[in-house]
């Protein structure tokens, strides 16, 4: 089965931190405590974000809003 360029879009850390405006350090601290799950590593080692993860950080953000 062949995946659909909506379902295959990446995001880099830089990506993710650029468009909710928070540090690395941040991203990295709630994917440790949890909160951001299944992140995967490309064959660098380095982090992937998909769609869904953007969804756990939309939750987490609004969360912090209320």
């Amino acid at each position: 089965m062949k995946k659909t360029a909506a379902t295959s879009k990446t995001y880099k850390t830089k990506d993710i931190c650029s468009l909710y405006d928070i540090s690395r350090v941040t991203l990295f601290r709630w994917e440790t405590e949890g909160l951001i799950t299944g992140v995967e590593r490309d064959w660098r080692g380095w982090r992937v974000y998909h769609q869904k993860n953007l969804e756990e950080i939309e939750r987490i953000i609004s969360k912090g809003r209320k």
